[in-house]
């Protein structure tokens, strides 16, 4: 396996990361970062309507070959390299992120009639825009396809692919008219660079088509005309330019093309994985397995797990689906996760406290030397909507307990608190139907640079928590396929066992840390439930008092 090299390309909200690797031991030889051009950040919004977020696909390509040239700049400095002896690529990338394209897979953004118009961009994962969709979605599948919910958890999102292609028909016809096909992100981009100009010849994602697109081999495929009829006698156009067979990552999407490899400055015809998701990438870089759970922390949280595809699956209710192959072939893949975690923390220190890096180091330092339950207060992480266990975008934050002596430090530690407790909703909810979670690993920004959000975290799950080695899981995934079917290794496991490594500090629970947090989230889960499930039988009387009993202990104790 000496000598050889794999790329791997991760999309992520805001920028693209290129990652070359030694393929026979995962060292990281070159990596480069560039950011999407237009909107804030790459996000193109909508002042009239906060639930909108879109992206130029064009931004993808222009960054991509940007990210890749870096990192292959910093790849040949180095001894050992050589471009020539790249020999896979993977790609991950946000999702449900679906691009409306022509017959020759060109996305209309492109096209002069429709550059300028929005609901002819990628419409990104947080784009919310088809709340009203979703709903109809769910209601009409409860009551005649009950099975298309059963696989992803029991309510259709709006982040989900079919909501966006039916709000983009509701509020742009002439858009929905004009595409020939719609092709998710983590489709797209393996497309693009193996020179297909036929959407119906592109190797769709089984990770992308299960878990947001309704797809499934025990109905042959997508949700059928008659269903999508129902719900809208326009909507079944679309099925024409999709797909009815879906594809795990170890399948070659392509091989790399001559404009791409003169582009990056490779070699053609080097073979390319079929995309996925960018956090289903991150928990195969970061080495999920049977009984291990990969939290991948960034803006939101995407939490995966894998279980044995030869033994009986129960449905789980209130996650975001459980596709086989979409995490690891052979492997049901479960995935979960939270709307909002990052995106709360910089929300509250950017434009409450109207702060930048120096106020959120401040605040972290101030709210460590607060102990569990001492400032009284407690939240609902749920300022993007709920995305598990309750899959509700309607839903809001809440902070129960301010008074006049309440700080800044103590609301900005009750948030990442709630976040925590947001986490352990998710295992309890994976538990009660038989997916033993005995491992916790996380990866990205913030389990990396955030101590103290470690510390709470283990004691709130009260569970070990690691942290993966490396710095760029999603694309050590997406690389690590790319070394996949590039022949290196006969499947991505035994690529694992070689590349998988974490940190060395692992963040263990503390007894009466845990004890506190077990108090706070039984509160928490009434408040959850209170407010997020329909007949929940709770008035919420006491509530807050009890958040003052704890409150007064612990300052007691303190003393």
């Amino acid at each position: 396996m000496n000598g050889k090299f794999s790329l791997g390309i991760d999309f992520g909200s805001n920028s693209v990361r290129a990652l070359f690797i030694d393929a026979a031991t995962g060292e990281e030889f070159g990596t480069g970062v560039a950011g999407y051009p237009s909107g804030d950040k790459g996000v193109i919004t909508d002042s009239s309507n906060p639930h909108v977020a879109r992206q130029r696909p064009s931004d993808y390509l222009s960054s991509m070959e940007k990210a890749v040239r870096l990192a292959l700049e910093e790849a040949n400095a180095k001894s050992g390299f050589g471009s020539d002896r790249v020999v896979g690529i993977g790609v991950d990338t946000t999702g449900s992120t679906p691009i409306p394209v022509d017959s020759s897979n060109r996305p209309l953004e492109e096209k002069p009639d429709f550059r300028d118009n929005p609901n002819a961009l990628a419409w990104m994962w947080k784009d919310h825009s088809g709340m009203e969709e979703a709903e109809k979605i769910t209601a009409l599948a409860k009551k005649i396809r009950p099975n298309y919910l059963a696989k992803c958890g029991g309510v259709y999102s709006s982040e989900w692919f079919f909501s966006k292609i039916w709000h983009c028909l509701n509020a742009a016809p002439e858009v929905f008219d004009a595409a020939a096909s719609w092709v998710e992100f983590a489709d797209f981009i393996p497309a693009a660079l193996a020179g297909i100009d036929d959407p119906k010849k592109i190797k769709r994602s089984v990770c992308a088509a299960g878990h947001k697109a309704m797809f499934s081999s025990e109905w042959e495929g997508l949700p059928d005309a008659e269903f999508l009829a129902a719900l809208d006698e326009r909507l079944p156009k679309c099925l024409d330019g999709l797909y009815d067979t879906a594809y795990p990552a170890d399948e070659i999407a392509g091989l790399l093309c001559p404009e791409w490899a003169s582009r990056f400055g490779l070699s053609e015809g080097i073979p390319i994985a079929v995309g996925a998701f960018d956090a289903h990438f991150g928990a195969v870089g970061a080495g999920v397995g049977p009984g291990r759970l990969v939290k991948i922390i960034g803006t939101s949280t995407c939490d995966l797990m894998v279980a044995p595809n030869t033994e009986k699956l129960p449905d789980i209710p209130g996650v975001c689906g459980v596709v086989d192959g979409s995490v690891l072939p052979g492997y049901y893949g479960i995935e979960a996760g939270q709307s909002a975690v990052g995106d709360i923390f910089n929300w509250f220190v950017s434009k409450i406290c109207r702060g930048g890096d120096a106020e959120f180091a401040e605040l972290t330092t101030e709210a460590e030397r607060l102990l569990p339950g001492e400032s009284g207060l407690l939240a609902l992480d749920w300022n993007n909507g709920n995305r598990t266990i309750l899959v509700d975008p309607k839903l809001t934050g809440l902070v129960m307990g301010l008074t006049l002596h309440s700080t800044r430090a103590e609301i900005f530690r009750t948030l990442v608190e709630a976040t925590a407790f947001g986490a352990r909703k998710i295992i309890d909810r994976l538990e009660e139907y038989g997916v033993k979670v005995e491992d916790v690993v996380n990866c990205g920004g913030i389990a990396e640079k955030n101590p103290m959000l470690m510390d709470i975290y283990a004691n709130v799950l009260n569970r070990p928590m690691r942290v993966s080695a490396s710095s760029q899981t999603c694309a050590l995934g997406a690389a690590m396929f790319g070394a996949v079917v590039g022949g290196v290794y006969g499947n991505v496991e035994d690529a694992q066992k070689t590349i998988c490594a974490f940190k060395e500090r692992v963040y263990e629970p503390a007894p009466q840390a845990a004890a506190v947090y077990d108090e706070l989230y039984g509160i928490y889960s009434e408040i959850h439930d209170g407010f997020g499930v329909e007949g929940a039988p709770y008035d919420h009387y006491g509530a807050m008092k009890r958040l003052l009993a704890v409150s007064s202990r612990v300052r007691t104790e303190k003393k």
